[in-house]
Protein backbone atom coordinates (compact mmCIF):
# COMPACT_ATOMS: atom_id res chain seq x y z
CA UNK A 1 0.00 0.00 0.00
CA UNK A 2 1.58 3.66 -0.66
CA UNK A 3 1.79 6.38 1.76
CA UNK A 4 -0.95 7.88 -0.43
CA UNK A 5 -3.65 5.19 0.37
CA UNK A 6 -2.96 5.73 3.92
CA UNK A 7 -6.14 6.82 5.78
CA UNK A 8 -7.44 7.36 9.38
CA UNK A 9 -6.39 8.77 12.68
CA UNK A 10 -2.65 7.62 12.16
CA UNK A 11 -2.41 9.29 8.34
CA UNK A 12 1.16 11.27 9.18
CA UNK A 13 3.07 8.92 11.00
CA UNK A 14 6.38 8.66 9.94
CA UNK A 15 9.51 7.80 11.45
CA UNK A 16 12.83 8.21 9.34
CA UNK A 17 15.09 6.00 11.29
CA UNK A 18 15.36 1.91 11.07
CA UNK A 19 14.27 -0.29 13.51
CA UNK A 20 17.27 -0.44 16.23
CA UNK A 21 18.93 2.60 15.24
CA UNK A 22 21.35 4.44 17.97
CA UNK A 23 20.06 7.19 20.34
CA UNK A 24 20.30 9.99 18.62
CA UNK A 25 20.47 9.04 15.11
CA UNK A 26 19.43 11.73 12.77
CA UNK A 27 19.44 9.81 9.37
CA UNK A 28 16.62 10.47 7.30
CA UNK A 29 17.27 6.67 5.76
CA UNK A 30 15.50 6.17 2.22
CA UNK A 31 13.33 9.61 2.61
CA UNK A 32 14.01 11.77 -0.40
CA UNK A 33 15.00 15.18 0.13
CA UNK A 34 12.90 16.55 -2.47
CA UNK A 35 14.02 20.49 -2.24
CA UNK A 36 16.82 22.18 -0.30
CA UNK A 37 15.75 23.93 3.39
CA UNK A 38 15.88 27.93 3.37
CA UNK A 39 17.81 28.92 6.80
CA UNK A 40 17.15 32.67 7.65
CA UNK A 41 18.01 34.87 10.58
CA UNK A 42 15.97 37.25 11.51
CA UNK A 43 17.24 40.07 14.40
CA UNK A 44 15.26 42.77 16.22
CA UNK A 45 14.54 44.63 18.93
CA UNK A 46 12.11 47.49 19.62
CA UNK A 47 13.71 49.78 17.28
CA UNK A 48 14.99 47.75 13.96
CA UNK A 49 14.40 44.31 12.51
CA UNK A 50 16.26 42.79 9.86
CA UNK A 51 16.72 39.37 7.83
CA UNK A 52 19.38 37.67 6.28
CA UNK A 53 19.24 34.10 4.76
CA UNK A 54 21.82 31.69 6.20
CA UNK A 55 23.50 29.96 3.21
CA UNK A 56 26.11 28.24 5.39
CA UNK A 57 25.45 26.93 9.67
CA UNK A 58 29.36 27.97 9.80
CA UNK A 59 27.63 31.62 9.66
CA UNK A 60 25.50 31.00 13.23
CA UNK A 61 29.25 31.32 14.92
CA UNK A 62 29.48 35.29 13.74
CA UNK A 63 29.67 37.48 16.62
CA UNK A 64 25.85 38.60 16.62
CA UNK A 65 24.30 42.03 18.35
CA UNK A 66 23.30 40.44 22.19
CA UNK A 67 21.11 43.28 22.41
CA UNK A 68 18.64 41.77 20.14
CA UNK A 69 16.43 38.93 20.02
CA UNK A 70 17.65 36.17 17.40
CA UNK A 71 15.08 33.79 15.29
CA UNK A 72 16.12 31.01 13.70
CA UNK A 73 14.36 29.65 10.74
CA UNK A 74 14.68 26.83 9.29
CA UNK A 75 12.25 26.17 6.03
CA UNK A 76 11.90 22.77 4.46
CA UNK A 77 13.77 18.88 4.67
CA UNK A 78 16.64 19.86 5.98
CA UNK A 79 20.06 17.37 5.30
CA UNK A 80 21.58 15.40 8.43
CA UNK A 81 24.74 17.44 7.61
CA UNK A 82 23.02 20.67 8.43
CA UNK A 83 21.11 19.52 11.24
CA UNK A 84 24.16 18.42 12.85
CA UNK A 85 26.43 21.47 12.36
CA UNK A 86 22.62 23.46 13.76
CA UNK A 87 22.59 20.95 16.88
CA UNK A 88 26.45 21.88 17.61
CA UNK A 89 25.83 25.81 17.37
CA UNK A 90 23.09 25.99 20.06
CA UNK A 91 24.46 22.61 21.74
CA UNK A 92 21.26 20.79 20.82
CA UNK A 93 21.06 17.42 22.21
CA UNK A 94 21.19 14.61 19.65
CA UNK A 95 17.76 13.00 20.76
CA UNK A 96 16.35 16.17 20.36
CA UNK A 97 17.80 16.38 16.87
CA UNK A 98 16.30 13.03 16.14
CA UNK A 99 12.69 13.90 17.40
CA UNK A 100 13.04 16.69 14.41
CA UNK A 101 13.89 14.11 12.06
CA UNK A 102 11.10 11.80 13.39
CA UNK A 103 8.22 13.86 12.32
CA UNK A 104 5.57 11.88 13.91
CA UNK A 105 6.12 13.36 17.56
CA UNK A 106 3.62 14.21 19.95
CA UNK A 107 3.41 17.59 21.21
CA UNK A 108 5.69 18.29 24.44
CA UNK A 109 7.63 20.55 26.55
CA UNK A 110 11.24 19.35 27.24
CA UNK A 111 13.99 21.08 29.57
CA UNK A 112 17.52 20.79 28.49
CA UNK A 113 18.99 23.28 31.21
CA UNK A 114 20.36 26.57 28.82
CA UNK A 115 17.38 25.38 26.37
CA UNK A 116 13.80 24.51 25.92
CA UNK A 117 12.28 21.95 22.89
CA UNK A 118 9.18 22.14 21.87
CA UNK A 119 7.13 20.34 19.55
CA UNK A 120 3.95 21.45 18.25
CA UNK A 121 1.54 19.99 15.62
CA UNK A 122 0.59 23.04 12.83
CA UNK A 123 -3.07 21.64 11.28
CA UNK A 124 -2.55 21.30 7.65
CA UNK A 125 -4.25 19.89 4.25
CA UNK A 126 -2.44 17.02 2.38
CA UNK A 127 -2.44 16.83 -1.39
CA UNK A 128 -5.60 14.14 -1.44
CA UNK A 129 -7.63 16.64 0.62
CA UNK A 130 -7.24 14.62 4.14
CA UNK A 131 -7.01 16.89 7.34
CA UNK A 132 -3.39 15.95 8.40
CA UNK A 133 -1.23 17.90 10.76
CA UNK A 134 2.80 19.11 10.22
CA UNK A 135 5.45 19.26 12.97
CA UNK A 136 6.95 22.62 14.29
CA UNK A 137 9.75 21.86 16.63
CA UNK A 138 10.89 25.26 18.54
CA UNK A 139 14.46 25.45 20.57
CA UNK A 140 13.81 28.49 23.08
CA UNK A 141 17.18 29.99 24.70
CA UNK A 142 18.11 32.85 26.31
CA UNK A 143 17.88 35.55 23.72
CA UNK A 144 17.05 33.14 20.03
CA UNK A 145 14.33 30.64 18.66
CA UNK A 146 15.15 27.98 16.30
CA UNK A 147 11.94 27.18 14.71
CA UNK A 148 12.48 23.83 12.32
CA UNK A 149 9.29 22.88 9.96
CA UNK A 150 9.27 21.09 6.97
CA UNK A 151 5.60 21.87 5.49
CA UNK A 152 3.63 25.04 4.65
CA UNK A 153 5.17 28.56 5.27
CA UNK A 154 2.35 29.00 8.04
CA UNK A 155 5.02 30.88 10.44
CA UNK A 156 4.99 33.88 7.86
CA UNK A 157 2.96 35.73 9.59
CA UNK A 158 4.93 35.93 12.63
CA UNK A 159 7.59 36.97 9.82
CA UNK A 160 5.63 39.87 8.91
CA UNK A 161 4.47 40.48 12.30
CA UNK A 162 8.19 41.28 13.35
CA UNK A 163 9.45 43.04 9.88
CA UNK A 164 6.07 45.38 10.18
CA UNK A 165 6.27 46.14 13.88
CA UNK A 166 2.90 44.77 14.28
CA UNK A 167 1.98 44.13 18.24
CA UNK A 168 3.57 43.47 21.02
CA UNK A 169 6.57 41.22 19.70
CA UNK A 170 9.11 43.42 19.35
CA UNK A 171 8.87 44.51 22.83
CA UNK A 172 9.06 41.58 24.36
CA UNK A 173 12.30 38.67 24.79
CA UNK A 174 12.44 35.18 22.84
CA UNK A 175 10.15 33.63 25.15
CA UNK A 176 7.22 35.50 23.79
CA UNK A 177 8.38 34.98 19.92
CA UNK A 178 7.88 31.39 21.14
CA UNK A 179 4.45 32.34 22.39
CA UNK A 180 3.37 34.16 19.19
CA UNK A 181 4.10 31.21 17.54
CA UNK A 182 2.30 28.68 19.81
CA UNK A 183 -0.50 31.08 19.62
CA UNK A 184 -0.14 31.14 15.76
CA UNK A 185 -0.44 27.32 15.59
CA UNK A 186 -3.33 27.17 17.79
CA UNK A 187 -5.47 29.58 16.16
CA UNK A 188 -5.15 27.45 12.65
CA UNK A 189 -7.19 24.87 14.64
CA UNK A 190 -10.42 26.95 14.54
CA UNK A 191 -11.24 27.68 11.28
CA UNK A 192 -10.64 23.79 10.80
CA UNK A 193 -13.13 23.06 13.94
CA UNK A 194 -15.37 25.82 12.15
CA UNK A 195 -15.72 23.76 8.66
CA UNK A 196 -16.40 21.06 10.65
CA UNK A 197 -19.10 22.01 12.22
CA UNK A 198 -20.72 23.93 9.17
CA UNK A 199 -20.17 19.98 7.60
CA UNK A 200 -21.90 18.47 10.95
CA UNK A 201 -24.80 21.35 10.13
CA UNK A 202 -25.51 20.10 6.64
CA UNK A 203 -25.63 16.76 7.16
CA UNK A 204 -27.97 17.26 10.30
CA UNK A 205 -30.19 19.05 7.76
CA UNK A 206 -30.34 16.60 4.91
CA UNK A 207 -31.43 14.19 7.60
CA UNK A 208 -34.94 14.96 6.83
CA UNK A 209 -34.97 13.77 3.38
CA UNK A 210 -33.05 10.23 3.85
CA UNK A 211 -29.64 8.79 4.80
CA UNK A 212 -27.49 7.69 1.61
CA UNK A 213 -23.93 6.51 1.28
CA UNK A 214 -22.57 10.01 0.61
CA UNK A 215 -23.85 10.61 4.20
CA UNK A 216 -22.13 8.20 5.57
CA UNK A 217 -19.10 8.17 4.34
CA UNK A 218 -18.69 12.14 5.05
CA UNK A 219 -20.01 11.31 8.71
CA UNK A 220 -17.12 8.49 9.03
CA UNK A 221 -14.80 11.58 7.12
CA UNK A 222 -15.68 13.60 10.00
CA UNK A 223 -15.01 11.28 12.88
CA UNK A 224 -11.88 10.42 11.60
CA UNK A 225 -10.96 14.25 11.48
CA UNK A 226 -11.94 15.12 15.06
CA UNK A 227 -10.36 12.37 16.29
CA UNK A 228 -6.67 13.58 14.69
CA UNK A 229 -7.68 16.67 15.82
CA UNK A 230 -8.49 15.27 19.59
CA UNK A 231 -5.10 13.15 19.30
CA UNK A 232 -2.93 16.18 18.42
CA UNK A 233 -4.67 19.19 20.81
CA UNK A 234 -5.12 17.35 24.22
CA UNK A 235 -1.19 16.82 24.23
CA UNK A 236 -0.60 20.10 23.05
CA UNK A 237 -2.67 21.27 25.84
CA UNK A 238 0.19 19.73 28.44
CA UNK A 239 2.78 20.97 26.47
CA UNK A 240 1.32 25.10 26.87
CA UNK A 241 0.37 24.19 30.65
CA UNK A 242 4.53 22.76 31.13
CA UNK A 243 5.38 26.44 29.67
CA UNK A 244 3.39 27.81 32.51
CA UNK A 245 5.06 26.29 35.31
CA UNK A 246 7.43 28.31 37.72
CA UNK A 247 10.72 26.18 37.16
CA UNK A 248 10.76 27.04 33.26
CA UNK A 249 13.10 30.26 33.96
CA UNK A 250 13.14 30.69 30.16
CA UNK A 251 9.72 31.83 29.91
CA UNK A 252 9.21 35.19 31.99
CA UNK A 253 5.42 36.16 34.16
CA UNK A 254 4.53 38.21 31.27
CA UNK A 255 4.88 36.06 29.00
CA UNK A 256 3.11 32.95 31.05
CA UNK A 257 -0.16 35.33 31.31
CA UNK A 258 -0.30 35.37 27.33
CA UNK A 259 0.52 31.60 27.54
CA UNK A 260 -2.81 31.62 29.96
CA UNK A 261 -4.84 32.71 27.09
CA UNK A 262 -3.37 30.15 24.93
CA UNK A 263 -3.94 27.25 27.38
CA UNK A 264 -7.61 28.77 27.10
CA UNK A 265 -8.06 28.39 23.70
CA UNK A 266 -7.06 24.72 23.29
CA UNK A 267 -9.72 24.00 26.49
CA UNK A 268 -12.34 25.46 23.94
CA UNK A 269 -11.15 23.46 21.20
CA UNK A 270 -11.35 20.27 23.34
CA UNK A 271 -14.73 21.02 24.19
CA UNK A 272 -15.67 21.78 20.83
CA UNK A 273 -14.10 18.62 19.31
CA UNK A 274 -15.53 16.65 22.15
CA UNK A 275 -19.48 17.78 21.52
CA UNK A 276 -18.64 16.70 17.67
CA UNK A 277 -17.86 13.61 18.11
CA UNK A 278 -21.05 13.11 20.30
CA UNK A 279 -22.66 14.98 16.98
CA UNK A 280 -20.85 12.28 15.01
CA UNK A 281 -21.94 9.38 17.18
CA UNK A 282 -25.57 10.62 17.28
CA UNK A 283 -25.62 10.49 14.03
CA UNK A 284 -24.00 7.51 13.49
CA UNK A 285 -26.44 6.24 15.79
CA UNK A 286 -29.23 7.75 13.91
CA UNK A 287 -28.32 5.90 10.70
CA UNK A 288 -28.19 2.51 12.35
CA UNK A 289 -31.45 3.56 13.00
CA UNK A 290 -32.97 4.43 10.14
CA UNK A 291 -31.31 1.32 8.52
CA UNK A 292 -33.08 -0.90 11.22
CA UNK A 293 -36.48 0.94 10.97
CA UNK A 294 -36.53 0.53 7.08
CA UNK A 295 -35.67 -3.26 7.61
CA UNK A 296 -38.66 -3.20 10.06
CA UNK A 297 -40.98 -1.58 7.66
CA UNK A 298 -39.54 -4.19 4.77
CA UNK A 299 -40.33 -7.28 7.26
CA UNK A 300 -44.15 -5.72 8.37
CA UNK A 301 -45.08 -5.54 4.79
CA UNK A 302 -43.39 -8.90 3.84
CA UNK A 303 -45.34 -10.65 6.67
CA UNK A 304 -48.48 -9.26 6.55
CA UNK A 305 -48.42 -10.21 2.93
CA UNK A 306 -47.21 -13.83 4.08
CA UNK A 307 -49.88 -13.69 6.82
CA UNK A 308 -53.13 -12.64 3.89
CA UNK A 309 -51.60 -15.74 1.90
CA UNK A 310 -51.34 -18.27 4.95
CA UNK A 311 -55.51 -18.93 5.02
CA UNK A 312 -55.57 -18.51 1.27
CA UNK A 313 -53.09 -21.13 0.40
CA UNK A 314 -55.04 -23.55 3.17
CA UNK A 315 -58.62 -23.04 1.19
CA UNK A 316 -56.34 -23.30 -2.10
CA UNK A 317 -54.92 -26.44 -1.01
CA UNK A 318 -57.74 -28.05 1.41
CA UNK A 319 -59.93 -27.75 -2.26
CA UNK A 320 -56.50 -29.53 -4.33
CA UNK A 321 -56.44 -32.69 -2.41
CA UNK A 322 -58.83 -34.04 -5.69
CA UNK A 323 -60.72 -36.63 -3.77
CA UNK A 324 -63.82 -38.34 -5.50
CA UNK A 325 -66.76 -37.68 -2.75
CA UNK A 326 -66.69 -33.97 -2.31
CA UNK A 327 -69.69 -32.71 -3.00
CA UNK A 328 -68.09 -29.32 -3.56
CA UNK A 329 -66.64 -30.14 -7.04
CA UNK A 330 -69.67 -30.71 -8.74
CA UNK A 331 -71.91 -27.58 -7.64
CA UNK A 332 -71.96 -24.67 -10.31
CA UNK A 333 -71.19 -21.92 -7.37
CA UNK A 334 -68.30 -23.89 -5.83
CA UNK A 335 -65.46 -21.92 -7.85
CA UNK A 336 -66.82 -18.26 -7.64
CA UNK A 337 -68.44 -19.58 -3.51
CA UNK A 338 -64.43 -20.06 -3.06
CA UNK A 339 -63.13 -17.10 -4.59
CA UNK A 340 -65.36 -14.77 -2.72
CA UNK A 341 -64.70 -16.75 0.41
CA UNK A 342 -60.90 -16.05 -0.06
CA UNK A 343 -61.79 -12.27 -0.75
CA UNK A 344 -63.67 -11.92 2.18
CA UNK A 345 -61.06 -14.28 4.75
CA UNK A 346 -58.42 -11.48 2.67
CA UNK A 347 -60.40 -8.04 3.35
CA UNK A 348 -61.44 -9.19 6.64
CA UNK A 349 -57.71 -9.90 7.61
CA UNK A 350 -56.88 -6.54 6.37
CA UNK A 351 -58.81 -4.57 8.36
CA UNK A 352 -57.80 -6.31 11.09
CA UNK A 353 -54.87 -5.63 11.16
CA UNK A 354 -55.81 -1.97 10.24
CA UNK A 355 -57.99 -1.77 12.87
CA UNK A 356 -54.40 -3.43 15.39
CA UNK A 357 -52.05 -0.56 14.09
CA UNK A 358 -50.19 -2.69 11.74
CA UNK A 359 -50.54 -1.29 8.38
Amino acid sequence: MSPDAKHGIYRGFRRSSGIGALPGTIDRGTDPISEKCCLTRISYNAQLAEEEVIDTVAELNEEVPEDRVYWFRLEGVADPDTLRRLGEAFEIHPLALEDVVNTHQRCKVEDYGDHLFVVIRLPAQAANGDLTTEQVSLFIGDGFVVSIHEGSSALEVVRERIMTGRGRIREYGADYLAYTILDLVIDNYFPIIERIGNRLNEIDEQLEFGFDLGQRLEIRGVRSDLLLLRRTVWPQREAIAALMRDDCTLISNTTRTYLRDCYDHTIQLMDVIETYRELCADLRDYHLAEISLRSNEVMKTLTVIATLFMPLSFIAGFYGMNFQNMPELKSKIAYPLTIATMLTVAISLLFWFRRRGWI
